[in-house]
């Protein structure tokens, strides 16, 4: 199928040659999007370029390949706008025929890349107790277009869905729910979870019992605990059949198997301190173990630190994102990573790149990326606090949007329902 600026820049050569006879110029460069479609589709500034070679003012250069020009087939009438661009108008039926034959097309008129790659794309990723809310709703659509459209491309897409399964919050919510007598109730529901979770973490913040034992679990649960592990494996797959449902709901590509959780990476993490270590890249600083990338500086000037270990030995996300890259890199041979996370986390991803390529695991080879967006606001114009509640789930979130866009409406159209 023969693209419209091909057929235009061909249509343009044809009619220059016949005006200008032996003139030069590259047909590949002859047509291009309108900068300002008000005055057409495509637009030639090829006058401008000839003008001098051919003695002539570019106006009048126009003006004799416009007169040459046998296109009214593809297109109204042309005019000619300021010193000499050539502006066309595409008929609305050459539109339709090429829409026509785009859709008889697999590829839609895109061509599958001569070069693929192995592209791993790291999005949704929400948290195993928890419900999903609207936050998660950007990163999970804009990943699933990327993934969608790459793919389409003939590139190999590693889907991987970060979800966070380990950690302090996970002895918070075991120990809350073993001391409430929940762990006993034959079945946990996200939405009973998503209460526990605050309610845990009221408890945690106000009870100094509670969070030692919140924390000696924590413990527990990285020795292998067999009770502490039930209850885990318990959230993690409540979690996963919540997360299922809605991944269904939205169409996005996301299944079980893309799942590579916090707890995956969590026997990797001192292997990561120690080659970091090893590599003269760690050291001591306040307690901490950290990594000091160039070219990031605190408020005061001072350099600022990528923390990987805290003093009392438990490792951070930065920790675990480091031995998620390097996994990326090394395992799955990753030859581009896109991170489609919010825009807040900026620094994290420049920090993490920056370290990863000190340490030699990110080379020149490897494109790494963050794929930003903004943050869900509250009323407050100020971020939602999760972990504090309050946030719109997105479960609730699309059951609105289906029951709005079936709602009948005054105006006869559909959706017509002011959102608030």
């Amino acid at each position: 199928m023969v693209k419209i600026p091909t057929l235009l820049a061909e249509r343009i050569a044809a009619a220059t040659d016949a005006a200008f006879p032996g003139s030069s110029y590259e047909v590949a460069s002859l047509v291009e999007a309108a900068a300002d479609t008000r005055f057409g589709d495509y637009q030639s500034n090829l006058a401008l370029r000839l003008a001098k070679a051919v003695g002539k003012p570019p106006r009048e250069v126009a003006n004799a390949i416009v007169t040459a020009l046998a296109i009214d087939d593809l297109c109204q009438t042309p005019s000619i706008a300021g010193p000499g661009f050539i502006n066309l108008t595409v008929r609305e039926e050459l539109i339709a025929r090429t829409a026509m034959e785009l859709g008889a097309d697999a590829q839609l008129g895109a061509s599958v890349t001569s070069r693929p790659t192995t592209v791993v794309l790291d999005y949704s990723a929400p948290n195993i107790a928890k419900e999903m809310h609207v936050g998660h709703l950007r990163s999970t659509i804009i990943g699933d277009c990327l993934a969608r459209v790459l793919g389409f491309l003939g590139h190999d897409v590693i889907r991987q869905n970060h979800v966070g399964d380990w950690g302090t919050q996970f002895g918070m919510l075991i120990e809350y729910l073993v001391d409430t007598g929940a762990a006993d109730q034959p079945e946990l529901g996200v939405k009973d979870l998503d209460g526990f979770y605050q309610a845990a973490k009221r408890e945690f913040d106000a009870n100094e019992d509670f969070k030692l034992r919140a924390r000696n679990r924590v413990v527990a649960l990285q020795s292998g605990d067999p009770r502490s592990l039930e209850l885990w494996r318990r959230l993690v797959e409540e979690s996963k059949r919540h997360f299922r449902a809605v991944y269904a709901r939205l169409g996005v590509l996301l299944e079980d198997r893309d799942i590579r959780p916090e707890s995956f990476f969590n026997p990797r993490l001192a292997e990561v301190i120690g080659d970091l270590a090893l590599l003269g890249l760690a050291r001591e600083s306040e307690g901490a173990t950290c990594v000091f990338p160039d070219g990031f500086k605190r408020k005061d000037g001072e350099p600022l630190p990528m923390i990987v270990r805290k003093a009392d030995g438990a490792f951070l996300y930065a920790t675990t994102d480091l031995a998620a890259l390097r996994y990326r890199v090394t395992e799955l041979h990753a030859d581009r990573i896109a991170y489609v996370v919010g825009e807040p986390q900026a620094q994290h991803f420049a920090m993490l790149f920056a370290v990863a390529r000190m340490a030699g695991w990110l080379t020149d080879a490897v494109r790494a990326e963050h794929v930003s967006f903004g943050s869900v606001l509250g009323p407050d114009r100020k971020p939602f606090k999760t972990r504090a509640g309050g946030t719109i789930k997105l479960v609730d979130l699309l059951t609105e949007a289906v029951e709005r866009a079936r709602a009948p409406s005054t105006s006869g159209r559909a959706g017509a329902t002011p959102v608030t």
